[in-house]
Parts: structure tokens; C-alpha cells; sequence
């Protein structure tokens, strides 16, 4: 985190591009001098959007989905999830801290291994009469529970590991990525290069993913279906079906968690996208403001780039500080708002109105995040009609690396 924090303060002082020999404000062209020490518009974009994928469709680790689906089906729910990491990654950073804080419970309390407590948290084991054994109250009933906790001990690692179409190498060569990316950046601030907008805003995802990366280091990827243990019980009801979550509720789930008492497993054949067990997330609410404000302070490394008009620049600013501030701001007021308070509890009338006007100040900060999200990556794009002629300049290895 220190180094992260360092190399944003070397960005900030050094992102300014170069003195040019003609007016900041005159159009570059895609051209150069040197064509061997030089890059185009679509090396530029070409390297973003690599990076982009990298850091979110192979970051991206679903959990455990309903039975027979097409590959289709299965394409579309990990691409929604990727939609959603694009526009608000510190989401998924969320959910990803909470089951790691989850798992490392279970580690301790139950001892499972790391890799079957992930597992357990992403819904991977099931009954014979196919719901989930997904939740605490089943591990802690008084008649199943020790059975429950000693078949998913017996469980072997290896073989929930070869369920997982992602291993240390294929997670290690994205991270990589992620890595390789983040040193270019910081190589074109030591050599006054400009950087562009849309290479701040795919630096801010490469920083992102590190931790989600680090985070479900020990979760298997893509896995699509259960490991059946436990004996032979049935359900409290007759119908199982699939869990229907709305967007707004999936999102909302993803920050805060589910309740105990808002997903039921004997009345599902899977859990929700955003399902982890009901534990203590105030770490996890930590890390997602933590990481929420390093995601908006890399885009206020742009903060003095050169745009191609004022108000560009200045919503770019705007929208910068927003999405810095936004979960800071978000669980500290929800917190306060939702808060019980004694001088109330005899007043519900003015219980109620605290709540709606919490309710609607959220909504109203949500919706301006989500329009500040869209900013940030739509605007990189219309940016590149304008660059300074630093930004075609490639970096010269040889400083660092002699008789390159």
C-alpha cells in the first residue's frame, strides 16, 4: 500500500507533459520523427484495453452457478460481473474482501483449509437432494452441523483444485500484466512523458485489481459445478428454484452482505452472484473505502494533464473527487442514517423521516457516482483526439537497462 501511495505522488508531480515547442493547445498529430522511439494512437489504446481485460475478466472469480446451464448462460453471468468490476471495481473489491475475511473465519473457527472455506463462501457444496450448504446456521445446527463440518474437512484440496480453470501461473501472468503496466506508467512520469487520460484510467483498474487479485488468490476460478456432501435430507420446501436477486439489490449485496435471515438455501439450487456468509464486515467496509479512494485519487494524477477544452478538464476534476469520496461518504452516512437512536425509538414518525431522507440522499449520491464512473471512461476515449506530441514519444528502456 506504501508503494502504491508513492508511486500515485510521483504520477501526480511528474504526469505534466514535456514543454512542446509549439502552443499546448495545438493538435498533435499521429506521427513521428523517430519511428523506432515512437507509438500510435492504437498502441496507446491497444495496450489499455489489454490491460483492462486482463484486470477484469480474468480478476473476475464468479461463484459456484445454478445447475445446467448452457455455455451460453454461463458466458453472460461472468460478463455481467466484469460490466459491473468496469464500471465500479471497488464493488467487486468489496465482495472479494468479504469472502476472504469469511474464509480466513472459517479457517480459524472451523478449521477448514483456505481453499475449502473459499469454496464454502462461493457456494461449492451441495446435498444429495441438490440446495446449498452455504450458510452458518447450517454449520451450527444441532443435528447436521458437526456432520456437515467433518464431510467438508474430507473434502481434498486437490480435488477442489481441479475444479478451478485458473492456477497460480495463469492468476501470476495477469498480475503480471497489472504490474508491467503500472511500471510503464511510472517510467513515462520519471521520463516526462505524457500519459494520457486513458492511460491514468486503466492505471487506477491495474492498481484496483492487484487486490482483488491478492484477495481470491486462494479462490477457484470459473468453477461451474458442486461438490455433493453430507447426508440425505430433505428441504423444508417443496419448490427449489433459483434465487432472483434485482441489480440495485446484487450491487447493494456485494458492499454491505446478506443478512441471516435473507437467503434461504433450502428453497434454492444455488447461491446468489454476490453470496458470502453473514460475518463481521467491518474490515471489508474498511478496505472498500480504502481502495475506493486510492480508485479515484490515481484519476487526480490527471488532475493538471492538458485537455483539449477547459470544461473538459474541470469535469474531469469533478468527476475525479466524486468517485475519491463517494464510499467514504456512502458508509459513513448510511451508518449514521440506519443507526438506532435512542432519542427516536419513542418517535417512530421521526425515525421514519430520518430514514427517508438517508434513503434519498444515497440514491442521489449513487446516481452521481455511477454518472461520474461514466465520465471517467468515456472521456478518456474523446480525449484521445487531442494528445500532446509526448504522448506518441515511447519510453527509452536503456535508461534503466543498459544496451537495450
Amino acid at each position: 500500500m506504501l508503494f502504491i501511495l508513492i508511486a500515485v505522488h510521483l504520477l501526480s508531480q511528474d504526469s505534466i507533459a514535456a514543454p512542446l515547442s509549439h502552443p499546448p493547445d495545438a493538435r498533435a498529430t499521429d506521427s513521428c520523427d523517430d519511428i523506432k522511439n515512437s507509438r500510435t494512437i492504437f498502441s496507446i489504446v491497444w495496450g489499455c484495453l489489454a490491460t483492462i481485460f486482463a484486470c477484469t475478466w480474468v480478476s473476475v472469480h464468479p461463484n459456484v452457478p445454478p445447475p445446467n446451464q448452457s455455455r451460453l448462460q454461463l458466458f453472460w453471468r461472468r460478463l455481467k460481473m466484469m460490466l459491473i468490476a468496469m464500471i465500479a471495481p471497488e464493488v467487486i473489491v468489496a465482495f472479494a474482501a468479504r469472502q476472504f475475511v469469511g474464509s480466513r473465519w472459517l479457517v480459524k473457527n472451523f478449521n477448514f483449509s483456505s481453499t475449502q472455506a473459499f469454496f464454502f463462501c462461493m457456494g461449492g457444496f451441495v446435498s444429495p437432494t441438490g440446495y446449498p450448504i452455504a450458510t452458518m446456521v447450517q454449520l451450527r445446527d444441532l443435528d447436521l452441523g458437526s456432520e456437515l463440518q467433518e464431510a467438508i474437512q474430507n473434502v481434498n484440496n486437490k480435488e477442489i483444485v481441479d475444479k478451478s480453470k485458473g492456477d497460480a501461473l495463469s492468476k501470476g501472468v495477469a498480475l503480471l500484466q497489472g504490474l508491467w503496466f503500472i511500471l510503464q506508467c511510472l517510467a513515462r512520469a520519471h521520463q516526462h512523458l505524457a500519459i494520457t487520460q486513458l492511460e491514468v484510467a486503466t492505471l487506477a483498474f491495474a492498481i484496483v485489481n492487484i487486490f482483488i487479485w491478492l484477495l481470491w488468490w486462494n479462490k477457484p476460478l470459473d468453477v461451474q459445478h458442486p461438490i455433493v456432501i453430507g447426508p440425505r435430507t430433505l428441504p423444508d420446501s417443496q419448490t427449489i428454484g433459483l434465487v432472483q436477486v434485482s441489480l440495485i439489490d446484487r450491487i447493494g449485496t456485494a458492499i454491505v452482505g446478506f443478512g441471516m435471515n435473507d437467503y434461504h438455501p433450502l428453497s434454492s439450487i444455488s447461491v446468489p452472484s454476490f453470496w458470502s456468509i453473514d460475518n463481521d464486515d467491518t474490515e471489508a467496509h474498511i478496505l472498500l473505502v480504502l481502495v475506493g479512494t486510492l480508485f479515484g485519487a490515481v484519476h487526480c494524477v490527471a488532475w493538471n494533464a492538458i485537455f483539449p477544452t477547459p470544461a473538459e478538464m474541470w469535469i474531469w476534476r469533478t468527476s475525479s473527487v466524486v468517485i475519491t469520496v463517494f464510499f467514504g461518504f456512502f458508509l459513513l452516512f448510511g451508518s449514521i442514517g440506519m443507526a438506532p437512536s435512542d432519542r427516536l425509538k419513542s418517535k417512530s414518525v421521526g425515525r421514519a423521516v430520518i430514514e427517508m431522507i438517508t434513503v434519498i440522499t444515497l440514491l442521489a449520491s449513487m446516481t452521481i457516482y455511477i454518472a461520474a464512473r461514466l465520465i471517467l471512461i468515456v472521456l478518456p476515449l474523446v480525449e484521445l483526439r487531442f494528445l500532446p506530441a509526448s504522448a506518441f514519444v515511447d519510453l527509452n528502456w536503456s535508461t534503466y537497462i543498459p544496451h537495450i
